[in-house]
């Protein structure tokens, strides 16, 4: 036999075994097919399709607290009709107060910015004397490379709000379906769980072990980190009012919203937190009771409030973790960075239970010993 055959042979083996090994039922076969489908239709029609995505996502959030409810005896049109009242209630608060309120204070933000580079640029210009591997030049360099690099962002912000306003009527339109969507998929829960069913083999126990383990690790995470963001944004809100911080809501939903990100948010926010406090007081008094303050917020959300919260930890390396948020936040953007840390375990859930014959074995001898 020749080299190339004798090559040929042995990649053939290997593809036989692999294929053996992992595709070996029928199940398996159409779940990839299943997901193969289900990716390509996120990433080639994701952006059209947010609005049914949101819809089916918040829907089986609410489902979670419908169930809940039952439990306590309340009748299935009362738990229905409360829980959707509840999120209505959120949703309009969040669309008619505070996202004008942040966007709001961005703006005025970003018009401020010129006149909080001057002061930056004071203490920039003292590196040179304190830190001489600075020299004059590099300082002045970087301070016009920012102060173009802010102007631009400004003028992006300004050219954006005014680029949007044709588009505003579709932005109503979509506002409007959302909540109408989580309705009609909350009402119809059962009949459509059962639609859906009727395209997936009747014997399906590798499905259902998979959403088994989906099911109770990511609805514990996405409702755990749900109310994470409610308490530590609020929480945020209160310090910054109490300690008279400029743009305490702006920065209160930047502190919420970072706990989406393990590792990286926290340290993230650190620095607009840090920078507002340092051009409104100066390193005073004041700019160490702020930073005291957050720090101390980070630290209880860490080591209190994330193992009350979860009951269900999402068992997941750090690596795993950054890697997921960098590849779906590449994907799609702040969306993609919210449900990373559910599509890893997702991922992960599915590696455990996928069918293999080695495992199956290994499985047999245990139960037979």
């Amino acid at each position: 036999m020749t080299y190339p055959d004798y090559r040929h042979s042995v990649m053939k083996k290997l593809l036989n075994d692999f294929f053996d090994r992992y595709f070996h039922d029928e199940e398996s076969i159409i779940l990839l097919i299943l997901l193969t489908v289900g990716l390509a239709l996120l990433v080639l029609l994701g952006g059209v399709m947010w609005p049914l995505i949101a819809a089916v996502v918040i829907a089986y959030l609410l489902h979670g607290l419908v169930t809940l409810l039952l439990r306590y005896g309340l009748s299935a049109l009362i738990a229905f009709a409360a829980v959707y009242t509840l999120f209505i209630s959120i949703f309009l608060l969040l669309l008619l107060y505070l996202l004008p309120q942040a966007w709001t204070q961005l703006r005025r933000l970003v018009n401020e910015f010129p006149n909080l580079l001057n002061v930056w640029q004071e203490a920039l210009m003292a590196l040179p004397e304190n830190y001489p591997i600075f020299s004059e030049t590099q300082v002045r360099t970087f301070i016009d490379g920012l102060g173009g690099e802010i102007g631009g962002l400004g003028q992006t912000i300004l050219e954006f709000s005014l680029a949007s306003l044709p588009s505003v009527f579709a932005w109503v339109i979509l506002l409007v379906l959302v909540p109408i969507l989580v309705f009609f998929m909350m009402k119809d829960h059962d009949q459509l769980v059962q639609w859906v069913g009727n395209f997936l083999p009747r014997n399906r126990p590798l499905m259902n072990r998979i959403w088994k383990e989906m099911d109770q690790q990511i609805s514990n995470y996405i409702r755990g980190k749900v109310v994470e963001i409610l308490i530590v944004g609020g929480t945020a809100w209160g310090l910054f009012v109490v300690l008279d911080i400029n743009y305490a809501l702006l920065l209160s939903v930047l502190v919420g919203l970072s706990v989406i990100v393990p590792y990286i948010g926290a340290t993230a926010v650190t620095l607009p937190v840090a920078a507002v406090a340092y051009v409104q007081w100066g390193l005073g008094g004041e700019f160490t009771t702020v930073m005291i303050a957050y720090l101390g917020l980070q630290i209880i959300d860490g080591n209190v409030l994330v193992p009350v919260i979860f009951s269900e930890a999402v068992n997941l390396h750090p690596v795993a973790i950054i890697a997921a948020v960098l590849v779906f936040g590449g994907i799609w953007g702040l969306a993609g960075v919210f449900f990373a840390i559910p599509l890893a375990t997702l991922i992960k859930a599915i590696i455990n239970a996928w069918p293999s014959r080695i495992s199956r074995a290994s499985t047999e001898q245990e139960a037979e010993a």
